[in-house]
C-alpha cells in the first residue's frame, strides 16, 4: 500500500505576510490533523519520545488524534507539558522528536509539532479545562525566579505536587522569551501565550511581576524573611553579546534582544503604541540563529530592506530550516560568508554602513561545522543605516553576585548538577538559559521539570530529618 505523504500546512502568502504581523502558519484543521496522525506507526520503542526533552507520550496523543479524540489527546500531553500550543510552534522538532521518527529515514517524518499545535489550539478554542483535580496542598512555599519557559514548567509541576508556588518576574508581563523575544507572526501573544500561562496560574501558581531578584529582594530574603523552603532560578539569558569591533557604539546599532523586546513586549509594531523603535531603510542583521531570523523578519515587516550577514553559508546556519526558508521566501537577502570588521558612521554619529570581509570555510571546529577563515584583501562595504547584532546572549550576573555560595562559570552561567539542577548552594536549583546560555524553549522546560522533581525530593529529605 502506498504510504500517505506528509500533510502540508497552510501558510500566508509570502508577499502578503511580509508586511503584516499576523501568524504565518495557519496550522491543521481537524481533517488534516487526523490524516497526518494516521501516518504514525505507533512504534514499540518510539525514538520520538526519548528525543523530546519533556518526554511527552507522542504516539499516545497522536493515536487519539487519529481517532478524532482530541480532548483525550490534550490530556495525554498535559501530563508532561503545559505549553503545547507554544511548543508546537517554536520547538526545533526537526532536531528532536521528528528527527528520530522512523518514517524520516526513507521519507518524511510525522509532523509531530504541527499535531501538538493542533491539540493545543483545539483545547483553547473549545474551552477545555485540563486542570487536574484532587491536588492536596502541602502548605510549603516554593519560589521560582523568572516566568519564562523553565520557570513556568517548574512552577506547574511543583503546583501539581501540592506546593505553594510563587513566580517572581522582572518584567511587567510573564512569559520571558515567549513574550519579549519571539515575534507575534510566529507566536501570537494574546491567544496562545496568555492562555497557556493562565493554565499554569489555574494550578494555583502566583506570579508577581516587576520584581528583580537581587535588587527588589534577594534570594536570602526569600528564605529568611518570606519563608520559602527552596528556590528555582530560571532567569534566562538576557545579556546580549557584541563583537567588540569599531563603531558598535554608533546610533543605529542594536542588540537583537533590545530590538525584539521593543517590538514584541512593548508593541512597537502597533500604531496605537508610542514605543520608540528605529528601523531605518536598510538593515544588516549579524548572525544566523533563530533570533537573527526573528529580528530580520521583524525589520522587514517594519518597512526595511534587510540583509542577514553571516560568516558561514545558509547550510551551516543554526536557525531552524523552516525559519530560514520563511525569511528567504519573504525577500530577506542573505550575505553568506561575510564577517563584519567595523561599523561605519557619519559626522553626526549615525550608522552609514558596515565593513565586512569575505570568508572561506576551513576545517571543522568543535561544533562540527566548518570554521570560517578570512580571505585576505577581500574587504567591502554594505550601505546600511541600522545594524542589529544577534550573536547570542549570556545570563545576567546579578543573581549570582547577590547570593553568597551561588557559583557561576566564566560565562556567568550558574553551575548545577545536570540531572537535578542543584546549584552550589543548598536549597537553590536552576535550569534553562541561566545554566546553559541561550538555548531552546523546550530544553528550558525540560530543565525546569527535572528541577521540580529534585526540589520535591529535597523537601522530603528535610521533612525526614
Amino acid at each position: 500500500m502506498a504510504r500517505i505523504p506528509r500533510v502540508p500546512v497552510r501558510e500566508q502568502n509570502p508577499t502578503v505576510r511580509a508586511s503584516n504581523f499576523e501568524e504565518v502558519c495557519f496550522g491543521y484543521n481537524q481533517e488534516e490533523a487526523m490524516l497526518e496522525a494516521s501516518r504514525c506507526l505507533n512504534c514499540k520503542k518510539p525514538g520520538c519520545v526519548s528525543a523530546c526533552p519533556v518526554n511527552i507520550n507522542i504516539p499516545g496523543f497522536i493515536m487519539h488524534i487519529r481517532e478524532g479524540e482530541f480532548e483525550q489527546a490534550a490530556r495525554v500531553i498535559a501530563l508532561d507539558s503545559s505549553l503545547p500550543a507554544v511548543c508546537g510552534r517554536v520547538c526545533p522538532q526537526e532536531d528532536q522528536c521528528e528527527g528520530k521518527c522512523i518514517l524520516g529515514v526513507k521519507g518524511e517524518s510525522v509532523a509531530i509539532g504541527k499535531l501538538e499545535r493542533f491539540v493545543g489550539d483545539w483545547t483553547r478554542e473549545n474551552g477545555i479545562d485540563l486542570t487536574p483535580s484532587g491536588i492536596v496542598p502541602k502548605g510549603i512555599k516554593m519560589a521560582v525566579v523568572g516566568a519564562g519557559p523553565s520557570g513556568l514548567a517548574c512552577a506547574g509541576d511543583l503546583a501539581k505536587m501540592g506546593y505553594d508556588v510563587t513566580i517572581f518576574e522582572a518584567l511587567h508581563k510573564p512569559g520571558g522569551v515567549l513574550e519579549y523575544g519571539i515575534p507575534e507572526f510566529r507566536l501570537p501573544k494574546e491567544s496562545v501565550v496568555r492562555t497557556e500561562i493562565n493554565n499554569v496560574v489555574k494550578l494555583g501558581v502566583k506570579i508577581e511581576t516587576n520584581v528583580i531578584i537581587g535588587r527588589t529582594v534577594t534570594i536570602d530574603e526569600l528564605f529568611d524573611k518570606e519563608g520559602f523552603k527552596a528556590v528555582f532560578v530560571g532567569s534566562g539569558a538576557g545579556l546580549p553579546k557584541f563583537m567588540g569591533i569599531p563603531g558598535e557604539n554608533l546610533n543605529g546599532v542594536f542588540s537583537a534582544n533590545e530590538f525584539l523586546t521593543r517590538n514584541n513586549l512593548m508593541k512597537a509594531f502597533r500604531q496605537e503604541y508610542e514605543t520608540p523603535i528605529f528601523v531605518g531603510k536598510k538593515v544588516a542583521v549579524v548572525g544566523g540563529g533563530n533570533v537573527a531570523m526573528d529580528a530580520a523578519r521583524t525589520a522587514l515587516r517594519l518597512g526595511a530592506e534587510v540583509h542577514i550577514v553571516y560568516r558561514r553559508t545558509m547550510k551551516e546556519m543554526p536557525a531552524r530550516v523552516e525559519e530560514v526558508h520563511h525569511a528567504h521566501e519573504e525577500g530577506i537577502i542573505f550575505d553568506e560568508l561575510c564577517n563584519p570588521t567595523s561599523i561605519l558612521g557619519d559626522e553626526k554619529g549615525w550608522v552609514r554602513g558596515i565593513r565586512c570581509i569575505r570568508m572561506v570555510l576551513g576545517e571543522p571546529d568543535a561544533s562540527g561545522r566548518c570554521r570560517p577563515v578570512e580571505l585576505p584583501g577581500s574587504e567591502f562595504e554594505i550601505e546600511v543605516d541600522t545594524v542589529i547584532m544577534s550573536l547570542g546572549t549570556s545570563p545576567n550576573p546579578l543573581i549570582s553576585r547577590t547570593t553568597p555560595g551561588l557559583e557561576a562559570n566564566p560565562r556567568q552561567c550558574l553551575i548545577v548538577e545536570e540531572e537535578t539542577g542543584q546549584t552550589t548552594r543548598k536549597g537553590i536549583f536552576a535550569g534553562g538559559d541561566a545554566v546553559t546560555g541561550a538555548a531552546t524553549v523546550i530544553l528550558a522546560m525540560g530543565a525546569g521539570r527535572k528541577a521540580a522533581r529534585a526540589m520535591d525530593l529535597y523537601i522530603r529529605g528535610l521533612a525526614g530529618e
